[in-house]
């Protein structure tokens, strides 16, 4: 880093002269802009791994979905519901892509009608259709049309629920909270950017003589880009350090705590839509190189600023 000489000691044998950098190493505004770096990475690596988590668990919503279908057996005069099962699970036993048919028991679907009926209702007095869950076989092509007309052909009352209405509002809800996470996130960088480029030109003013006195006796205009851009570097890596170290904690202790919820209701509900809060390596890698991008970004905007102030100068 230059520096410039400030006074001159006359008794010493030898020119000895303290010096002070373009930019201050330490300062009150650079300590603050240490800080205000360390928030904002910490709610950028915040968001992003919400949105990373989010769409781990919208694959996984989709795979589970989408390897079911269900047979719902409607009830219908002069038809008896026990014997329509029995024949649903006859046809979709022998079909070629399907590994599963289970019919559910009348206590399955009341465990299933609970939370809108309450426990211990009679479905016999109610019009509830009989559910029988097929599962795909990967590993062999399933022929759904042909699957759907030898149900239509022997039970009328048979509907076949491939799931992909559900399917499809679960992909558009990830969808949405994963696109309004990114927008948050670019936001949080833009506040950040601006931050960076009031606290630039702060320093330029602050150094303003000196910056002229190198400009006139033909300093380049990048040796003192250069100077800044180091020095903002140092603040960006110290803010994106401590931000990205925290965010990780932070998801370290909720995955942790999670393993502890898992037996609740509130827990259940937690993994079910965000998982077990375990970003893994891929996530963490990201955040590593989040609090690097704040670093190289704080490092860059600087410089450019610098830059068009000099060639204003000029």
């Amino acid at each position: 880093m230059v520096s410039f000489p400030l006074h001159r000691d006359d008794a010493a044998p030898e020119e000895n002269w303290a010096a002070t950098p373009l930019v201050p190493a330490s300062s009150v505004a650079g300590a603050a802009l240490a800080v205000v770096i360390a928030i904002m990475t910490f709610l950028a690596a915040l968001t992003a791994g919400f949105a990373l988590l989010l769409t781990q668990a919208s694959h996984e919503w989709r795979g589970q979905v989408g390897v079911e279908m269900t047979i719902q057996i409607m009830p219908r005069p002069g038809r008896d519901l026990d014997a329509d099962s029995r024949k649903a699970v006859e046809i979709t036993s022998n079909f070629a892509g399907l590994s599963d048919a289970r019919p559910l028991s009348k206590s399955q679907s009341e465990e299933l009608l609970a939370p809108w009926l309450g426990a211990g209702v009679d479905l016999g007095q109610l019009p509830v259709p009989r559910l029988i869950t097929l599962r795909r076989d990967e590993t062999k092509p399933l022929d759904e049309i042909g699957l759907r007309s030898a149900l239509d052909a022997a039970l009328p009352n048979a509907n076949l629920d491939n799931h992909g209405v559900w399917m499809q509002r679960l992909t558009s809800m990830a969808d949405v909270v994963v696109a309004s996470a990114l927008g948050v996130f670019a936001l949080v960088l833009t506040a950040m950017g601006l931050a960076v480029g009031f606290a630039t030109r702060g320093a330029m003013a602050g150094a303003k003589e000196i910056i002229q006195a190198l400009h006139y006796v033909g300093a380049a205009d990048s040796f003192i880009a250069a100077e800044f851009q180091r020095h903002f570097l140092r603040l960006g890596l110290r803010g994106g350090v401590l931000g990205g170290c925290a965010a990780t904690s932070l998801f370290l202790a909720l995955g942790a705590m999670s393993r502890h919820w898992t037996a609740t209701a509130g827990g259940e509900q937690a993994e079910a839509m965000f998982g077990a809060f375990a970003l893994g390596w891929n996530g963490l890698a990201a955040i590593a190189a989040l609090s690097l991008g704040v670093a190289a970004l704080t490092a860059l905007m600087s410089r450019i600023i610098v830059l068009r102030s000099l060639r204003q100068l000029n």
